[in-house]
C-alpha cells in the first residue's frame, strides 16, 4: 500500500472514531461543526496561551473542532463583543481574564453587559509581574518607583483594560500616589508589550507572568517584584519577591481566566459543557503543566463555583475603576457595592 494510501487510510480511523466517541459520548450536547472561541487579544498573550492548551482538551471530549480566533482591539471589547452579536447556538465563546467581562460596561467600552451574560469555566489565575529590559540602571521596585515619581519610565502594556494595564494602575493605587513619570505605552497584547520591554522599545512591563516566562529565562527582561502576597518561582533563576515586601498592605486578588459561553444556547450545551469541565479540564496533566511552567495557578471551576471563586477581583477591579475615574456607569448597577471612599 503506497504511503499515501496509508495516510488517507489512517486519516478516514482517526475521523471514524471521533465521530463514534462523539456518538457513544454521554454527553447530552453532540455538536456537528466546529466550536470559535474568540481571544480578544492577540496571538501569543496570556490568554492566548492558556486558552491553545485548553480547545485540545474540549476537542478531545466534544469530537469536533475547536477553533481560537485572534481577535484583538480596544482592551478586548472588540472580540468580546463579536462573540456577543454571534448566534446564541453555542458555536461562539470567548476567553479572557474574568474582570474584563464583568468590567467592560462600567468603563464604557461595552454597553449593558455583565459577567451575567456568560456561563463561567475558569481554568488559572495568573499573576502581573513587574519587569525591566535586562540591559535597565532599574535594579529594584522601590528605584523604579523613585524614578516614576521624577523621571519618566515608560511601560508597555496590552491597555488599560488589560492585566498589566490594570496592575499598573493598582500599583498607583496601592501607593496612593499619581506616579506622574509612568506613561503607560500600550500595545494589541500581552505578548506585543512584553517583547516591546524585551527589546528596549519600553523600559519596562506589568503584564502576567506567563506571557514574560520567556524572556525572563532568556535573561531578555528582569524581573522586580511579583502582585503577589508570596515569592513567585520561574524556572531556576532566584524567586520574584512579592510586592508586599515592598508594599505590605498592598491589596491582592487572584486574576482568574477562563473561557465564557454567552447565555441564550439550549441548555444542553451548558449542561455538557459542566460535565467535560468536570470530567476533563479538572484533572488535566497537560494544564497543570502549563501552570507550573508560566508561573500560573491551576484553578479550574464552573458555575457558582467559579463566580464564588472570581468575584473578589470583579469587584476589586471595577471599584478601583470608580477611585480612578474610569468608571461611567456606577457598578452597583451590576450589582457590585463599592465602599465609600
Amino acid at each position: 500500500m503506497s504511503l499515501v494510501r496509508m495516510a488517507a487510510v489512517s486519516s478516514a480511523l482517526v475521523l471514524a472514531g471521533t465521530a463514534v466517541s462523539a456518538q457513544e459520548s454521554e454527553y447530552s450536547w453532540q455538536p456537528d461543526k466546529p466550536i470559535n472561541i474568540i481571544v480578544p487579544w492577540a496571538a501569543g498573550g496570556s490568554t492566548d496561551q492558556v486558552t491553545r492548551v485548553v480547545a485540545p482538551i474540549l476537542e478531545e471530549a466534544l469530537g469536533v473542532e475547536v477553533v481560537v480566533v485572534n481577535q484583538p482591539g480596544a482592551s478586548g471589547s472588540i472580540g468580546t463583543q463579536a462573540a456577543l452579536d454571534a448566534p446564541r447556538d453555542g458555536y461562539t465563546w470567548t476567553a479572557n481574564a474574568i474582570a474584563n467581562n464583568a468590567t467592560y460596561a462600567i468603563t464604557g467600552l461595552l454597553e449593558d453587559t455583565s459577567i451575567e451574560d456568560y456561563h463561567i469555566y475558569l481554568h488559572v489565575a495568573n499573576v502581573p509581574v513587574v519587569s525591566v529590559n535586562a540591559d535597565s540602571d532599574i535594579e529594584s521596585f522601590d528605584q523604579m518607583l523613585e524614578q516614576m515619581r521624577s523621571d519618566e519610565v515608560t511601560v508597555g502594556t496590552a491597555g488599560v483594560n488589560s492585566s498589566g494595564g490594570m496592575a499598573l494602575a493598582s500599583i498607583k493605587d496601592g501607593m496612593q500616589e499619581e506616579l506622574p513619570g509612568a506613561r503607560m505605552i500600550t500595545y494589541d497584547g500581552g505578548n506585543p508589550a512584553v517583547i516591546a520591554a524585551a527589546s528596549g522599545e519600553v523600559d519596562a512591563t506589568t503584564q502576567l507572568a506567563v506571557e514574560q516566562a520567556e524572556m525572563i529565562r532568556a535573561g531578555r527582561l528582569r524581573p522586580l517584584v511579583v502582585l503577589s502576597d508570596s515569592a513567585l518561582e520561574l524556572g531556576e533563576g532566584d524567586p520574584i519577591p512579592p510586592i508586599t515586601d515592598s508594599v505590605p498592605d498592598f491589596h491582592v486578588a487572584q486574576d482568574f481566566f477562563g473561557v465564557f459561553i454567552p447565555t441564550g444556547a439550549p441548555q444542553e450545551v451548558y449542561d455538557t459543557v459542566d460535565q467535560v469541565w468536570e470530567d476533563h479540564v479538572m484533572n488535566s496533566e497537560a494544564l497543570k503543566t502549563y501552570a507550573n511552567e508560566n508561573g500560573a495557578v491551576f484553578a479550574p471551576s464552573y458555575g457558582e463555583d467559579a463566580l464564588a471563586a472570581a468575584m473578589p477581583v470583579v469587584e476589586a477591579e471595577a471599584c478601583a475603576r470608580v477611585t480612578r475615574g474610569e468608571a461611567v456607569v456606577d457598578p452597583s448597577e451590576f450589582g457590585i457595592d463599592c465602599p465609600e471612599s
